[in-house]
């Protein structure tokens, strides 16, 4: 148990816990790409679909639209879901450089830090991640985009807009002036 353990053993361990946390960063960063790609898909093939040739939207542009805050949502979990593992997975990390140098050897090269740690308070809900600033700026214009076009649709009103791109500035200002 307090045993020194070799440098290599050590050094293997971490790039293996590197690894996964690299892949999770890269994974989330695949989320944000697919969504993009998604929404500008859906969009450019059912261009025609949304506006009548006089220029007013067809009754199936609102389905499109509020079939648009599917993705959107789903990709904004997925997202937050990376996230909280590669926070894990840097508690684990931290925890490995900790006990490793103190001669522990318990656990060696167990990569789940579900099991290391059942109690999980060193790390943040998934809700907390889902919240956290860095996503909310990114999923909050599309989502609010799409809820503008709905109401739009609906009220034929132009205030649709300016309500929804300050929320969306109000959302910027509020990460911009909350910071510790």
């Amino acid at each position: 148990m307090s045993q020194k353990i070799d440098k290599d053993i050590i050094h293997k361990e971490l790039d293996l816990i590197q690894d996964v946390i690299k892949r999770m960063a890269n994974n989330s960063f695949l989320a944000k790409g697919w969504l993009i790609t998604l929404l500008g898909v859906i969009l450019a093939l059912t261009k025609d679909s949304l506006l009548k040739p006089e220029g007013t939207f067809t009754p199936i542009s609102t389905y499109i639209y509020a079939l648009l805050c599917l993705p959107i949502l789903m990709f904004w979990y997925l997202d937050a879901y990376f996230l909280w593992q590669e926070r894990f997975y840097r508690h684990l990390y931290n925890w490995a450089i900790e006990q490793r140098q103190e001669g522990n050897d318990e656990q060696l090269y167990a990569l789940n830090p579900h099991v290391r740690f059942k109690d999980k308070a060193n790390v943040s809900s998934i809700w907390k991640v889902i919240l956290s600033e860095t996503l909310v700026v990114f999923y909050a214009l599309p989502l609010i985009l799409c809820f503008v076009m709905l109401g739009f649709v609906w009220s034929d009103a132009k205030w649709v807009f300016l309500v929804g791109g300050l929320v969306y500035v109000g959302i910027i200002l509020f990460f911009s002036f909350s910071k510790k």
